[in-house]
């Protein structure tokens, strides 16, 4: 998914694509391809996989002796099992032909409108923002410092192959922090000027990167680091420690 969305965000750069760049492009993207069937079954497959992945983590817990922080682990992973679960069954309807998932801009103006109706919303909304903008800063430090080598066994490889694992996961982290914090700063505008529109999903986020005066580069660089988090990933499946 990373690898087609930064690709996808490549060509908008250049300006040769009018595909949205987040999880409902990639999806249409594959779909468009000679073996797009077989690509849809098996981001279906591995979406649902993740999900009963991180439920057994928050089942089981882990190796924590830190009760606190073992159950903020255990916490953290119901929620990506959550996650996981909706983006597996919105690629499922599509791969059957029921229905396409919502654009991720869609999604955070939607949910941005939902929770302003009530009181307190344009502050909670804020509040999203602002963690979600906190988070993509953490992600991008953790990228820089190599923490994600702590959770991965690469011991047994070559100090060439090791150093590639290295370059894709601390350059494609960074640019998966980026978006992160772009897209949570949207949140914050849209809370402050109580203008729901102002949201912005991961489409629009890497959109705006074109219109800083780095101009198109800057979606290029970070472009590239999201295909490069999609082979880190590829690298995890292989090396990660379960």
């Amino acid at each position: 998914m990373y690898i087609v969305i930064g690709w996808i965000a490549v060509r908008i750069a250049f300006g040769h694509d009018s595909q949205q760049a987040d999880g409902t492009g990639a999806v249409h993207e594959l779909g468009r391809t000679p073996a797009g069937e077989v690509a849809l079954w098996v981001l279906v497959v591995g979406f649902f996989g993740m999900a009963v992945w991180r439920l057994s983590e928050a089942a089981a817990g882990p190796p924590e002796r830190d009760k606190r922080k073992a159950a903020f682990q255990r916490l953290a992973a119901l929620g990506k099992a959550a996650v996981y679960a909706v983006l597996g069954y919105g690629v499922l309807k599509y791969a059957l032909g029921v229905g396409s998932p919502k654009s991720s801009d869609q999604q955070s103006v939607d949910l941005t409108a939902t929770l302003m109706q009530h009181p307190g919303g344009q502050v909670l909304v804020a509040v999203i923002g602002a963690v979600l903008a906190g988070a993509g800063v953490f992600l991008a430090y953790k990228a820089w410092k190599k923490r994600f080598l702590e959770s991965m066994n690469l011991a047994g490889l070559r100090r060439q192959t090791r150093r590639i694992v290295e370059w894709l996961g601390q350059f494609g982290g960074i640019a998966r922090g980026v978006v992160f914090v772009t897209a949570g700063v949207f949140l914050v505008v849209a809370a402050v000027q109580a203008q729901p529109g102002q949201a912005k999903g991961v489409d629009s986020a890497l959109r705006s990167l074109a219109a800083t005066p780095a101009g198109p580069w800057l979606l290029v660089i970070v472009a590239i680091g999201l295909i490069m988090f999609g082979l880190f990933s590829c690298c995890e499946a292989r090396w990660r420690k379960v």
